[in-house]
């Protein structure tokens, strides 16, 4: 009877002490502890503003403008350009990877700089990007969406900015990673999906 108690004992300890280990480790699906590993900011206009107009000419040959993707959801990159390598992988690997976007619900994904279209159009081709990169010399839109506040070059050149347009043309989600003091450059993938897919569902940022 004794041993039938100890063994009972040390079932419902191991039992205890596993649920503890589940619970550390997030106990969820892989990758749910992806978010928030990567520290930005969230710069303005951010969640819940109409998102500014943007109509650029882009590397495919089209101009691209957001108000004709009304509807749709869009993901922008706002990234430094031609000297930042890492912004191009960053780019490649989203392109690599672009089902995990899909399945947010995003439907189309752009990124900007402010580089001229020339450029831009022989780097993607040199990269084997699809994805349209627009043509921002003027800073338009950087400005619009301050994206330029948050990079090494000063406001000359945006930083490492993702912004989620929803189909009502209102800003779902909004990431700065590319601030002091770190000024990050690249957010794998899982990361960045993870940090969206929070954001979206009203999780922390």
């Amino acid at each position: 009877m004794l041993i039938a108690i100890i063994v009972g004992v040390v079932v419902v300890a191991f039992i205890a002490l596993f649920v503890i280990f589940l619970n550390n480790q997030g106990g969820s699906s892989a990758g749910t502890d992806q978010a928030g590993q990567y520290a930005f900011q969230v710069g303005n206009p951010g969640p819940g503003t109409a998102a500014p107009e943007i109509k650029l000419p882009a590397t495919d040959g089209s101009t691209f403008d957001l108000a004709a993707l009304r509807g749709k959801t869009v993901l922008l990159y706002f990234q430094e350009g031609l000297t930042c390598q890492p912004c191009w992988d960053q780019l490649k690997d989203i392109q690599t990877n672009i089902s995990q976007f899909k399945a947010l619900g995003i439907d189309q994904i752009v990124s900007i700089t402010t580089d001229p279209l020339n450029s831009l159009q022989q780097k993607v081709s040199d990269e084997g990007i699809t994805i349209p990169v627009l043509s921002d010399t003027q800073l338009v839109a950087s400005n619009a969406y301050t994206a330029n506040g948050y990079g090494m070059m000063g406001n000359s050149r945006d930083g490492h900015t993702f912004i989620v347009v929803g189909p009502d043309g209102t800003i779902k989600w909004r990431a700065d990673y590319g601030g002091a003091p770190k000024y990050t450059m690249y957010v794998p993938v899982s990361n960045l999906v993870a940090d969206i897919r929070a954001g979206l569902k009203g999780g922390s940022s």
